[in-house]
């Protein structure tokens, strides 16, 4: 299920590097000490979408919007619950309007945009890397980070699989800062063969690492 969040115009120039405050918007809207920090997340969000941007920032306007998806709809409806409350997101931008969209009809092979780049890593010995579209791993690492999300589900993880799309000319990678932290992540749609229940669980949880902190959110 998914919550689209339409936005007001914001009061204040947006900085680029506003992850951080989407995510504490969505953990204030589902409570304090809330039991998703810290865990693997069974969710995603997107970042803000049909925004004005301009070399000192970002303006949210009319039709501006995020979005958030998860598989369970109690978090969602704690959510909904937190924006009734308190519908303020951040930089003087507020919720104006709650959508909500049940699961797509999906077929056993779906190509997603993405709403948010793309972020795998993985941990070798002691350092950390960052693995971009073009690693021949790349697949493998997707799909066992989506394996790892359907068992904690409890659904069957056999059979599925995540790539990047290779026919998708206009793949980058790119340098995101989350609280002073570089993160290089990856800018190109995805590709998910597996059951219909399996891609509209993707749909909803995202792809790769941190979607609980805006990453890999799909369209």
């Amino acid at each position: 299920m998914r919550l689209y969040l339409k936005l007001t115009r914001n009061q204040e120039i947006i900085p680029f590097n506003y992850q951080p405050y989407l995510t504490g918007a969505l953990h204030k809207w589902i409570g304090a000490n809330n039991d998703e920090h810290n865990s693997l997340s069974l969710y995603s969000f997107s970042w803000l979408q049909n925004v004005d941007t301009s070399k000192d920032g970002i303006k949210t306007k009319n039709g501006s919007y995020f979005f958030i998806s998860a598989i369970d709809e109690t978090l969602l409806k704690k959510i909904i619950k937190g924006i009734m409350e308190d519908a303020t997101v951040c930089f003087g931008t507020n919720v104006a309007e709650i959508q909500i969209a049940d699961n797509l009809e999906f077929s056993d092979k779906e190509t997603f945009f993405t709403a948010s780049p793309v972020f795998i890593k993985r941990r070798f010995e002691n350092n950390e890397k960052h693995i971009t579209f073009n690693d021949p791993n790349a697949s493998s690492y997707l799909t066992e980070t989506l394996q790892k999300k359907l068992i904690i589900a409890g659904l069957p993880e056999e059979g599925v699989k995540v790539s990047f799309d290779k026919d998708y000319h206009n793949a980058r990678t790119k340098v995101i800062s989350y609280k002073t932290i570089g993160n290089k992540v990856n800018i190109c749609p995805v590709t998910i063969e597996g059951s219909q229940e399996q891609i509209a669980f993707a749909w909803n949880v995202g792809v790769g690492n941190s979607t609980g902190i805006g990453f890999g959110a799909l369209k």
